[in-house]
């Protein structure tokens, strides 16, 4: 028996070893077969464009600025509620009304100003988008707060973000308890910290490591400039020539488009999860000597479509469960209702951040999210171990290029219909 187990064990290892060299070698290949049918398409500069069309016009980076006069109405708001000067009803009119101009004024902007590219606009919108959860969160803590204090409560509950001060006095941190958390210095400090979900006292290191800050940087920059490499090089080529399949609904040669795109875009889309949520995170938090460094857990063994939702985006989870789940839970809403809603905001917030920079809807984002519904549901219910973590797998690898290529086709038919003679490279 143990010599059997030991032969799986050895046979096991050199199939690995052999599809690993296997894998390197087919790339290389695609990489080899893409030099010498297109040649050299990376361009730096070309990058400048797709984010200015006027150098000395920045329209997303004004628009960008133009957001610190919401986070100053919501701590002006926070200090005349904690003064008693208004009601809770007034401050709560105040914060939806300052919420929903926070979504649909770089909406308009961006629809109405042509200036303004897509990336731009993306850029723009995802910016508020973040701050829009921010401020949603720092609104709740600090009722919860003010509530405890009507309460004249001695302690302050850490899972409701309001910590008591610490019994030794050996702590290196400066805790401090509502309302003295109304601070333009804190409020900032939680805009640029790496989280959605606001605390009066965050978990602080000790001191800035410059070796640590210095690696993340280095993996920013290079990673940035291999994904607009790769994307130029690689992915731009594959969708121009899907235009013609898709225009002619040729749906053998759409499949070839398609299987043929999924390796490039599922490739970028791992090296954009490790640029931003662990070093452009990473490095953030350190900068800020930001404790929590918790940005995502190991969605790579998701056995569940609800597991990979839950743990590839832990700070969008957090926000969720804290501020949007249970409170639905609490007034009565069911489990499945429940997530139901949240997905529907992930799908919303999804199509948000791509048919509004694109000025058009087609709902493609949208309806791919709530396609996660039932697809979760499946795959919990008939599928274990490795075949759901094979579904899993699957569902992004295919999922995410088929909503590239109807985004970039309506976009290439809605806005260069005239001029697209894109040839189709066989």
């Amino acid at each position: 028996m143990r010599a059997l187990r030991r032969l799986y064990f050895v046979l096991c290892c050199k199939f690995s070893f052999s599809f690993h060299i296997l894998v390197v070698l087919s790339n290389a290949r695609l990489f080899l077969e893409n030099l010498l049918r297109y040649g050299i398409l990376v361009d730096p500069i070309q990058v400048v464009s797709l984010f200015l069309k006027d150098p000395y016009s920045w329209p997303a980076a004004c628009l960008v600025i133009v957001c610190n006069a919401f986070i100053l109405v919501a701590l002006y708001t926070e200090r005349k509620l904690a003064m008693g000067s208004i009601s809770e009803k007034v401050g709560l009119l105040i914060y939806i009304f300052n919420l929903t101009i926070i979504l649909c004024f770089p909406m308009v902007v961006v629809l109405k100003l042509p200036s303004i590219t897509p990336v731009g606009g993306a850029f723009a919108l995802g910016i508020y988008t973040i701050l829009f959860l921010k401020l949603y969160s720092y609104k709740d803590v600090n009722k919860w707060c003010r509530e405890r204090t009507q309460a004249k409560a001695r302690s302050l509950s850490r899972s409701l973000s309001c910590p008591s001060p610490p019994s030794t006095s050996s702590s290196m941190q400066s805790y401090v308890s509502y309302p003295g958390n109304l601070s333009l210095r804190d409020i900032y400090y939680f805009v640029f910290a790496p989280t959605l979900c606001y605390e009066l006292n965050f978990p602080r290191s000790e001191s800035i490591r410059m070796g640590f800050l210095l690696r993340r940087l280095f993996e920013m920059l290079l990673l940035t400039q291999l994904l607009v490499g790769l994307t130029q090089q690689w992915m731009v080529p594959i969708i121009r020539s899907s235009m013609k399949p898709l225009q002619e609904m040729d749906y053998t040669r759409m499949t070839e488009r398609l299987l043929r795109l999924a390796v490039p875009n599922h490739l970028l889309w791992l090296i954009f999860f490790y640029s931003f949520f662990h070093s452009s995170m990473n490095f953030m938090a350190e900068l800020l000597r930001f404790g929590d460094r918790e940005f995502y857990r190991d969605w790579w063994n998701s056995e569940t479509i609800t597991y990979f939702w839950q743990n590839w985006n832990i700070p969008v989870h957090k926000w969720c469960l804290r501020h949007f789940y249970k409170p639905l839970l609490r007034r009565g809403a069911g489990k499945l209702l429940s997530q139901s809603a949240v997905f529907f905001a992930s799908a919303f917030f999804h199509e948000y951040l791509v048919s509004v920079p694109l000025r058009m809807f087609r709902l493609w984002a949208f309806m791919g999210m709530m396609a996660q519904i039932p697809l979760a549901w499946l795959v919990s219910r008939f599928l274990r171990g490795n075949y759901g973590n094979a579904a899993v797998w699957l569902s992004l690898i295919i999922g995410q290029p088929i909503a590239v290529l109807m985004y970039v086709h309506d976009y290439y038919v809605t806005n260069h219909q005239d001029d697209l003679t894109i040839n189709e490279d066989l």
